[in-house]
């Protein structure tokens, strides 16, 4: 029996572990994202949490960015502003969240969950976590998640990556592009080491790390507008017949 999808939050000491798992690669759901921002807005007044990690289940990937089941279902504007809203949202959340979120990058990742690595405060990857930003190829943009990838990678790399649409870039080009932050051969090293990292930051002065991530974040105050924008752009692209077709010649491969 299939696993079914979850966003779930544990706690060790002052740390506190936000996991999402999918079982289509780790990909979103409009209902899932929901469930991950309401996770990452709840810590917000957890006074004994002074730093979350964000991470997803399984060896594979870290997330394959938007269900595209639920994005073939889309058939008017209100709906397709709707669903990428939702990545907009965890975007911002994390971005507003009063805590220093580090991010478990164990696998591959595409579209929004690039965005996701973005949107960390500080990341961990391994080598098998290369990433792609798809969204050209069929037919949208990562309009969403720009402002979050061009924030940590620049706009000269994000146009590598974006109009470089159907292939991979390694973990080691996103490592030396600054949107990991720290590379390791395998999981086991990774976790050990973020283990480390994580428990020595939450012993830090809980004021001062907010008011660290106020100024690691400086500039974006607009976002909750610019991303709304952003997400109404993709919805009416992803109404186009080129993405319709796209999308469904993706899923018949």
């Amino acid at each position: 029996m299939e696993t079914p999808s979850y966003v779930t939050t544990t706690f060790k000491d002052t740390i506190a572990f936000v996991e999402f798992f999918h079982p289509a690669s780790n990909s979103f759901p409009s209902s899932q994202l929901a469930e991950l921002t309401n996770a990452i807005n709840a810590l917000n007044s957890n006074n004994e949490v002074r730093v979350i990690v964000l991470k997803s289940a399984g060896e594979k990937a870290f997330c394959a960015g938007a269900s595209f089941d639920e994005l073939l279902q889309v058939s008017n504007l209100e709906q397709g502003g709707h669903f990428f809203s939702g990545f907009a949202n965890v975007i911002n959340a994390m971005r507003k969240s009063n805590k220093i979120i580090i991010g478990r990058i164990q696998g591959k990742t595409v579209g929004g969950g690039v965005g996701l690595a973005a949107a960390c405060d500080y990341t961990f990857a391994t080598k098998n976590a290369s990433i792609k930003l798809s969204e050209l190829a069929i037919g949208i943009g990562p309009f969403v998640i720009e402002p979050a990838v061009s924030r940590k990678i620049g706009k000269p790399a994000l146009a590598e990556m974006t109009l470089d649409a159907e292939n991979w870039k390694s973990a080691d080009w996103a490592f030396d592009n600054k949107l990991f932050t720290e590379l390791f051969d395998d999981a086991t090293q990774m976790d050990e080491a973020l283990e480390k990292f994580a428990t020595r930051l939450s012993s830090y002065n809980p004021e001062a790390l907010y008011e660290m991530k106020k100024v690691l974040w400086e500039g974006t105050e607009n976002w909750d507008t610019l991303l709304k924008e952003r997400a109404a752009i993709s919805g009416k692209l992803v109404l186009s017949d080129f993405t319709v077709n796209a999308l469904n010649a993706f899923k018949g491969k």
